[in-house]
C-alpha cells in the first residue's frame, strides 16, 4: 500500500533551503482543529486497518510505538496522542496523517541499517504533525469540511489495490494546486528536518542517522530511476537538503548510540516471514554459519523463526537454547520461548514462561494475546476475563482485547457480556453498524442483571447516534 494522493499533497513539493525556517503549526489549529484533526486521522485509519497490508503483529507494532513515543516524548507543549503502525509492504516509505497516526513499510524498517536511522524517519514524520502541516495545506484548498475530507480519505483508500491509478490522479488533478503552494511545501519538509533532528538529539540518538539515510535512499534513487523508493516520491531528496542537514549536526554534540536488541529482532523476525520459508531458513543458516552479521542473536533468532515456519521444532529448539545461554533480556524472546512450547503442546510449560513475562514486561500486550490465546485454548475463560479486564484498564481502546474477552464470555456461556464485549471491538474498528447489532442482540439475550441491561441499553443510544451521524456526514 503506497500513501494516498489525498497525503501526497502534503509532501509532493520539491525542497529548496532557507536559513531560517518559521513555526508554521500554531496558525494552521484557526482553520482546522486538533479535534478535526483527529476525527480524520481516525476514519483514515479504521479503513487502513482494514486493508490485507496492515500488519497485525503486536510485537512489531509495540517495538515501532516504543521507538516512536521515545521520540515523541521529548516534545514541547501540547500533542495529539501518537499511533504508530507498519504495512507489510516492501517498498521503502513512510507517512504521517492527521491526529497522530503514522504509518511505516517493513520495506523501510529492513532498510535501515540502525535504530537511529529507523528514529530518523519517524520524528520526521513526528513533525509533520505537530506542526499541522496537513491542516495548513487543506487551509489554503479552503477544504474544511469533514465531510469533504473524509470523502477524499475513503475513496482514494477504496482504490489502494490499483495506486499507480490514484497516484496519477492525483498527479493530475491536483497539478495546479500544488504549483500555487510549491514554497510552502518546501518550509514543511525543511522544518520537518529541523524538528525532527532536535527531537533525535534530545530523545539520545545518533543525529548523524537521518543525513546517512536519506543520501542512502538518493543514491538508490539516482541508480534506480523507475524503481526509485516510495519514500522519496512523497519526500524528494536534494544533495542541497542533506547538505543542510549537515550543516545543523556540526553544531550538535557528537554521540555514537548502539541499536536495542528488540531492533535487530523486529528485523530479524520481518526477515524471517519473507519469500518462502526454506528461502527464509538458508538465508539465516548462511548468515549463522558464516558469521557474517552484525547481531548474531539476531541471526539466531531469525533462523528459530524460521526453522518454525518450516516446522522444524527441533532446529528451532536448538537456536533458543543459544539464545537462552547469552542470557539476553527481551519479550520477544520469552513469546518465541512461548511458542515453541505451544507447538510441543506444552500448555502448562508455555502459561509458566508467559507470566513470567508479564511479571518482566507488564506493559508488553504480545505476552498478554499470547497468554490469554494459552488461557482460553486450556478453558480458563474466568482468568482470561480477569486478565482482560485489568489490560483494558490501561489499553481501553484495544479492539483485540475485547474480541479475547469476548470469546471468554463465550466460553462462559454469558451471552451478554460476549455480545458486548464485541460491540466494543466492532466500534473500535470503525464497524458502527456492526456494533449496533451486537448491542441489539445483547439486549435480547437470556442472562444479564438489571445494571447490566442498563448499561447496554445505554451504549446501544450511544452508539446509535454516533452512526445516525456519520451516515449524515456521508450524505452529499
Amino acid at each position: 500500500m503506497r500513501l494516498s494522493p489525498f497525503l501526497l499533497l502534503l509532501f509532493a513539493a520539491p525542497i529548496v533551503l532557507a536559513d531560517d525556517l518559521p513555526d508554521l503549526g500554531e496558525v494552521a489549529q484557526t482553520d482546522l482543529s486538533p479535534q478535526l484533526e483527529k476525527q480524520i486521522g481516525e476514519k483514515t485509519m479504521q479503513e487502513i486497518r482494514r486493508d490485507p497490508s496492515y500488519l497485525d503483529d503486536a510485537e512489531v507494532a509495540d517495538y515501532v510505538n516504543r521507538l516512536g513515543h521515545r521520540l515523541t516524548a521529548k516534545i514541547e507543549g501540547s500533542h495529539p496522542d501518537f499511533e504508530f503502525f507498519v504495512l507489510n509492504d516492501p517498498t521503502l516509505n513512510a507517512f504521517a496523517m492527521p491526529g497522530g497516526y503514522i504509518g511505516v513499510h517493513t520495506g523501510l524498517i529492513l532498510a535501515t541499517q540502525s535504530e537511529s536511522e529507523l528514529a530518523s524517519v519517524l520524528g520526521h514524520e513526528i513533525s509533520h504533525v505537530t506542526q499541522h502541516h496537513l491542516a495548513r495545506q487543506l487551509a489554503r484548498q479552503n477544504q474544511t469540511q469533514l465531510a469533504t475530507l473524509l470523502s477524499m480519505a475513503v475513496a482514494i483508500l477504496a482504490a489502494r489495490n490499483n495506486p499507480d491509478v490514484a497516484m496519477g490522479a492525483a498527479v493530475a488533478g491536483q497539478a495546479a494546486g500544488l504549483q500555487q503552494q510549491l514554497s510552502y511545501s518546501r518550509d514543511f519538509e525543511r522544518e520537518a528536518d529541523r524538528l525532527g533532528l532536535q527531537l533525535m538529539q534530545k530523545a539520545g540518538f545518533d543525529v548523524r542517522a537521518m543525513p546517512t539515510f536519506f543520501e542512502r535512499l538518493l543514491k538508490y534513487g539516482r541508480l534506480y530511476d523507475s524503481g526509485a523508493p516510495a519514500y522519496m516520491l512523497t519526500h524528494p531528496l536534494t544533495t542541497e537538503r542533506i547538505s543542510d542537514m549537515e550543516n545543523r549536526i556540526a553544531l550538535m554534540p557528537y554521540r555514537q548510540v548502539a541499536d536495542s536488541l528488540d531492533f535487530q529482532l523486529v528485523r530479524a523476525k520481518l526477515k524471517a516471514e519473507q519469500g518462502t520459508a526454506q528461502d527464509a531458513v538458508t538465508d539465516f543458516e548462511t548468515q549463522v554459519g558464516e558469521q557474517k552479521t552484525l547481531s548474531m542473536p539476531a541471526a539466531r533468532y531469525g533462523l528459530a523463526r524460521a526453522y518454525l515456519r518450516s516446522n522444524r521444532l527441533d532446529g528451532a529448539e536448538a537456536q533458543f537454547a543459544e539464545l537462552r545461554r547469552l542470557k539476553l533480556s527481551s519479550p520477544m524472546i520469552e513469546t518465541l520461548a512461548a511458542e515453541l512450547r505451544t507447538r510441543r503442546k506444552d500448555a502448562a510449560g508455555a502459561e509458566r514462561i508467559l507470566r513470567q513475562a508479564a511479571t518482566r514486561y507488564p506493559q508488553d500486550r504480545a505476552i498478554t494475546y499470547a497468554l490469554a490465546d494459552t488461557l482460553l485454548d486450556d478453558h480458563r475463560a474466568d482468568e482470561t476475563v480477569k486478565l482482560t479486564a485489568s489490560t483494558l484498564e490501561t489499553y481501553s481502546a484495544d479492539p483485540r482485547l475485547y474480541s479475547l474477552q469476548a470469546r471468554a464470555y463465550a466460553l462462559l456461556g454469558k451471552q451478554l457480556q460476549q455480545h458486548r464485549s464485541l460491540a466494543e471491538a466492532y466500534r473500535l474498528q470503525g464497524q458502527l453498524g456492526e456494533a449496533v447489532e451486537q448491542l441489539q442482540l445483547a439486549q435480547r439475550a437470556p442472562d444479564g442483571d438489571f445494571y447490566e441491561r442498563s448499561e447496554v441499553d445505554a451504549r446501544l443510544r450511544e452508539m446509535k447516534a454516533q452512526l445516525a451521524e456519520e451516515m449524515k456526514r456521508k450524505k452529499p
